[in-house]
């Protein structure tokens, strides 16, 4: 605290540091040398000079006493804020080279002494009239750079057609037809280009800052949507599962009171039949009786008996298996393949809808193959869309021409004049696939899944429902609603097929050391997509590509 009063004592009350040179003015005030004689040239229109602390006024100039008391009270300041600092030199620090022992902190480099100052160690350049023309500038641990190597002079200026610093012996030899300039202009000039990309750093900085935080804001939206969305699915799922174990609930009570009903009416009969059936039984019994005994008892006891020539006929009951309960079984199943199908298809609308999600500006397409391996998707073929002429292996993922037909069960979704097949999945979002051809014909496409399965436009590209790139050993083409456009590009044996579909561009690349791109799309899909490929020749193969 006492430094403290002591610095606050010897500061100059103009650039409100310790005194530089101090001098003591009439009134008894002290200030920087140069900082008065600044402020009262300012002054010297008027002819009267004041006092900036208490602004007592004089006539003529007065004259400027140096103060040998403070001067000595400085040195004692500076070297007690050097050691209460601790303003030792670490490494990284330019060091004093006049300190012995442990070096203090350097404060100035000297150009003209070409050595660095302590605090303490610099008072002579601010004191002594022999130091007014060195010049000082910021510690610099590396002096000599600041020297040209061939004249030995401070480097002052700037050749602007070589963009180097050179002394002024080179500026009138080497340099001397060239475009130089001070360096200290060059140094503002480059200090103002310096600002102007700090400027723009900081306008995008503060750009970033805005987008950061808009994206937290969109991340916690994007957390409050899904937690609702899993919350309301959960509803909705466990509002279904409760409507079936419902109607779970009630077949199985119109099952049991239907069965009850019929065990009721079966069991009457039963009785009914049963007690006929002792009746006949004992008129059987009697009647078998009479007819043992002799011919006189035997009309005697007739005409007794002829309640038992009452009817037996009856009617004869025509009971029948019971159906019933196998026909809503029956029923009861094709219900449920009718809704697995509503489910497929809902489905599919349901995952095209949490894909879109999007609320990042839209990401640049791939240009390697291993960032569109990031968007690998795993392709089975179905094989209820398969031609009877082709054959499916390797995890129905591999398709080959057969010389005859397989025997596949008949399918509406089947196709029957192109030798072709769809996939069981379907693609959504950005999806990347590929696939690889042997010689001869291949057929990359995707297809909405409502594409004909018979005659000529059900085929890959001949309808506004497919889009198909056609590979052979030595073209290419595409084909989209019937209309063939014929490409150039390096065959390979491998096609990828990139698909953005919220987008909506679908692009094939011929892939070998590097990806080619073939053909780009740029449309929008109204409908989930289905990838695809055709086959044309015996023996041709065609597989969906491990992707590693």
């Amino acid at each position: 605290m006492a430094l403290q009063l002591v610095q606050k004592k010897l500061c100059c009350f103009i650039c409100l540091d310790l005194l530089n040179d101090p001098v003591t003015i009439p009134c008894g005030h002290s200030y920087c040398m140069s900082c008065i004689k600044s402020r009262w040239d300012e002054e010297d229109p008027k002819k009267i000079y004041s006092c900036p602390q208490c602004s007592q006024t004089f006539t003529p100039v007065p004259v400027l006493v140096k103060s040998a008391t403070l001067v000595e009270e400085l040195k004692k300041t500076r070297l007690q804020a050097a050691l209460v600092d601790h303003c030792y030199a670490t490494p990284g620090d330019v060091a004093c080279d006049f300190c012995t022992g442990r070096k203090l902190k350097a404060l100035k480099s000297c150009l003209v002494c070409r050595v660095s100052y302590c605090e303490l160690h610099l008072q002579p350049h601010y004191e002594s009239p022999a130091f007014e023309k060195h010049k000082l500038i910021k510690p610099s641990e590396n002096l000599q750079e600041k020297f040209c190597s061939r004249h030995d002079e401070v480097m002052k200026i700037f050749c602007c057609n070589d963009q180097q610093t050179i002394c002024i012996l080179c500026a009138m030899d080497d340099h001397k037809d060239h475009d130089t300039v001070s360096a200290a202009e060059e140094r503002n000039e480059k200090q103002r280009e310096i600002g102007m990309i700090r400027q723009k750093i900081q306008r995008r900085i503060q750009d970033t800052e805005k987008d950061v935080k808009v994206l937290q804001q969109e991340i916690e939206a994007i957390n409050r949507s899904a937690d609702k969305a899993v919350k309301d699915s959960e509803k909705i799922f466990t509002e279904l599962v409760s409507l079936t174990e419902k109607r779970s609930s009630v077949v199985k009570e119109q099952i049991r009171s239907q069965q009850k009903t019929e065990v009721s009416r079966a069991t009457e009969l039963e009785e009914k039949l049963e007690e006929e059936t002792a009746e006949l039984r004992r008129k059987d019994t009697e009647l078998e009786r009479l007819s043992q005994t002799d011919d006189i008892q035997f009309l005697l006891n007739y005409p007794l008996q002829s309640h038992l020539s009452e009817s037996t006929d009856s009617p004869s009951l025509n009971i029948q298996p019971l159906q019933y309960f196998e026909d809503m079984t029956a029923a009861l199943s094709e219900a449920r393949e009718k809704l697995q199908d509503i489910f497929n298809k809902e489905w599919l609308k349901i995952s095209l809808k949490v894909t879109e999600v999007d609320v990042l500006l839209p990401q640049p397409e791939p240009k390697t193959r291993d960032e569109f391996l990031q968007y690998s998707r795993q392709i089975t073929l179905d094989p209820n869309t398969v031609n009877i002429w082709l054959s499916l292996s390797g995890g129905n993922r591999k398709a080959t021409v057969r010389t005859e037909k397989l025997l596949y069960s008949s399918h509406p979704d089947r196709f029957t004049d192109w030798l072709q097949a769809l996939s069981r999945e379907s693609p959504t979002g950005r999806s990347y696939w590929e696939v690889e051809r042997s010689s001869g014909g291949v057929s990359v496409a995707v297809a909405y899944k409502d594409i004909s399965r018979t005659g000529n436009e059900s085929g890959f590209g001949n309808n506004d429902m497919s889009w198909a790139l056609g590979c052979f050993d030595i073209t290419y083409y595409f084909r989209h609603n019937n209309i063939r456009t014929s490409l150039s590009g390096p065959q390979s044996s491998r096609i990828g097929v990139y698909l953005d579909y919220k987008v909506g561009t679908l692009s094939f690349y011929s892939i070998s050391v590097t990806m080619t791109l073939l053909h780009k799309v740029q449309t929008t899909f109204t409908q989930p997509l289905y990838a695809g490929f055709g086959v044309y020749w015996v023996g041709d193969t065609a597989k969906l590509g491990e992707l590693k």
